[in-house]
């Protein structure tokens, strides 16, 4: 491939801050002589670069904790109710709410909390919480969203399934749950399967190590073997989404439709792999074996 179609991280145009926020002509009117400063004394922490968003590292965390602390969660959320509403890109695409990420994990005691702070529910969120009633109506509306992928890849299905592996399920809510899996199996499609095709670990173990696309420490990415025994593919230095093989050194990830990886091979080994997505392809060089 030519060399001058890799284009960069580096290359694409990153979000800047807002450069003016406009006020409508009723308050510029309102306000008359009245100007207020730009900024006060009350105004000493640096603002984050894309303000008036929520800094991500805050949203970020709401997300992640949101799939097992409880009490933290509570911490952020009771100070700003509305990052109860947050929702984070893990990578690629793979966007997924506070809600979200407690549905997938069956934490009912999350949603709860979530809910009562004006999250967002959605059909994976009734699934897990066990709701036939719920699930069955948004299907008959939307006839075919059973086959939607919810984040990470996990499947409506694998929600239900999940929301009843919880401890604190009634057992009129596991008739419920059983009904609802049931109807979901029946349906024949409300657990799509990513292609994947098996790998030993000695196949897996070409891949592994860390890839470079800049010149930047955080510019690549590491490759490693997840608790699932799948590859995954993170930032330098971290796990990240699974990887599922589609085909010989070519990869899908975590679920994600728009994107493909695939691996060069030269003499037997690794030594770089492409990130192709719909209006970029990413070179980055193998660097490290792990």
């Amino acid at each position: 491939m030519d060399q001058s179609n890799f284009i960069s991280r580096r290359a694409l145009v990153q979000s800047s801050i807002f450069g003016l926020i406009s006020a409508s002509i009723p308050s510029i009117l309102f306000a008359g002589k009245h100007v207020i400063p730009a900024l006060s004394p009350h105004n000493e922490r640096e603002l984050f670069h894309r303000y008036p968003s929520i800094d991500d590292a805050i949203v970020a965390e709401v997300v992640g904790v949101s799939h097992f602390n409880l009490d933290r969660l509570k911490e952020l959320v009771n100070k700003r109710q509305d990052l109860a509403k947050a929702t984070w890109d893990w990578g690629f695409g793979d966007w997924e709410s506070a809600i979200g990420a407690a549905s997938h994990v069956g934490r009912r005691d999350i949603v709860d909390f979530l809910l009562s702070k004006g999250a967002r529910p959605d059909i994976f969120t009734y699934a897990m919480l066990g709701s036939f009633t719920a699930v069955q109506a948004m299907i008959n509306a939307t006839p075919g969203i059973q086959s939607t992928f919810g984040p990470h890849g996990i499947s409506l299905l694998q929600h239900a399934k999940n929301g009843l592996m919880s401890d604190t399920v009634s057992q009129s809510a596991k008739d419920e749950y059983n009904k609802l899996i049931a109807y979901l199996e029946l349906l024949g499609n409300a657990d799509p399967k990513q292609t994947h095709m098996e790998m030993t670990d000695a196949e897996m173990e070409k891949y592994l190590g860390d890839y470079k696309y800049g010149d930047d420490p955080n510019d690549g990415f590491s490759v490693k073997i997840n608790s699932r025994k799948f590859l995954s593919l993170g930032k330098i230095g971290k796990f990240g989404g699974s990887l599922y093989r589609k085909g010989e050194n070519l990869f899908g990830y975590n679920g994600i439709i728009s994107l493909e990886i695939f691996f060069s091979i030269e003499n037997g080994n690794v030594v770089s792999l492409e990130i192709r997505e719909p209006d970029l392809i990413l070179l980055a060089r193998k660097v490290s074996t792990n």
